[in-house]
């Protein structure tokens, strides 16, 4: 190479790999939510002058509490490309253990260690009757659905449990609904939540485990990771969640109802996967579904602040859910064609070489 060549060449390599970083940047699986919560807040604060104000964005985030509480474990599950149907019925279930408990008499951190313990047991029966039992995850945790349904129907034969009248209640309303300065108490405790979440996933050889589960389950299985005991694990996390949420939902509603909101779970699902975690298993993360549950809380918040009918906003939810799942599989389809190529590529100038 001459003297005058080498600059040349230094500087197309230098060109190239910011164009690879460019490319990288467009491909990550944040840009499409990221870019489209941009530009949904840029229109509603021209069109709409309170969306702005910070008691909108509380409303949003108390709104959002409970879908964003199941989506830390609806993601752990998604992960090893599985599904948990049955979460927005055990957070019913474990609300109505939580309503009873207060009502008999039982104080309120009673009240909340028992909705937790029992989300955690209908979350253990997920886990050991798709790891152990090796029962489809979408089979059992539909089944599951109902049978939690079931149950929180049961427990009080269909009525509410009001609890506003127990002032030992108040505790968790307080949570639920009060502030730390500024801030709404929930928004603190979730980004305590999706903190310990990320390191678990990120830092921890459980959470490397997830992502080998979800990417191969049998290379996984073959290199040594515990599958039934990961899969176990995930579906118990997302009983704990349930639980949690549980806790959130009935602290804003001050009551427990056995009623399962039809709208939740496809909520807690779009937020996951509108946040870049692919439906398939082995990529994607909390803060994509962070992203997701705020995007789809701005657009609910937007909603009804432009007055449009409650019945179109089931048609947009599914619309975004579509909308990103197509992408997702688009996005992926392009990454292992990129990666194709390069292979080749790499390839041919070893062959050439």
């Amino acid at each position: 190479m001459t003297a005058e060549a080498a600059p040349q060449a230094a500087g197309r390599s230098g060109w190239q790999s910011a164009l690879g970083h460019a490319r990288r940047l467009t491909r990550g699986r944040y840009t499409g939510v990221l870019a489209g919560l941009i530009v949904v807040c840029i229109y509603l604060s021209l069109t709409e002058p309170v969306f702005l104000h910070w008691a909108n964005w509380e409303n949003i985030i108390r709104t959002e509490s409970v879908v964003l509480t199941l989506g830390i474990g609806m993601t752990f599950v998604v992960l090893t490309g599985g599904i948990d149907l049955s979460i927005a019925s055990a957070t019913v279930a474990a609300g109505m253990i939580l309503g009873i408990t207060v009502k008999h008499g039982g104080s309120w951190e009673l009240g909340c260690l028992a909705a937790i313990g029992f989300g955690i047991l209908l979350g253990l029966v997920n886990g050991l009757g798709i790891g152990v039992l090796k029962i489809p995850f979408f089979v059992f945790t539909l089944g599951t659905l109902s049978i939690y349904q079931s149950i929180a129907l049961l427990t009080t034969n269909g009525a509410t449990v009001s609890l506003f009248l127990y002032p030992r209640f108040n505790e968790i309303s307080n949570i639920a609904n009060g502030t730390v300065g500024p801030f709404p108490t929930i928004l603190l405790i979730g980004i305590g939540m999706y903190l310990i979440g990320s390191f678990v996933l990120h830092f921890t050889a459980f959470g490397r485990s997830i992502y080998a589960v979800g990417s191969n389950i049998e290379a996984a299985r073959l290199t040594g990771v515990k599958v039934t005991l990961v899969l176990i694990s995930v579906y118990t996390i997302s009983g704990l969640t349930a639980g949690l949420g549980a806790i959130v939902q009935t602290g804003r509603l001050t009551g427990a109802g056995p009623q399962v909101d039809p709208n939740l779970l496809l909520t807690v699902i779009a937020a996951v996967l509108i946040g870049g975690t692919a439906f398939t298993g082995g990529d994607g993360g909390l803060l994509g579904t962070a992203i997701g549950g705020l995007f789809l809380g701005v657009i609910q918040n937007g909603l009804d602040l432009s007055n449009v009918s409650t019945f179109w906003q089931g048609t947009v939810s599914g619309l975004i859910l579509i909308s990103a799942v197509g992408l997702g599989v688009l996005r992926h389809s392009n990454a292992r064609m990129w990666l194709q190529r390069r292979r080749r590529a790499r390839s041919g100038s070893e062959e050439a070489a």
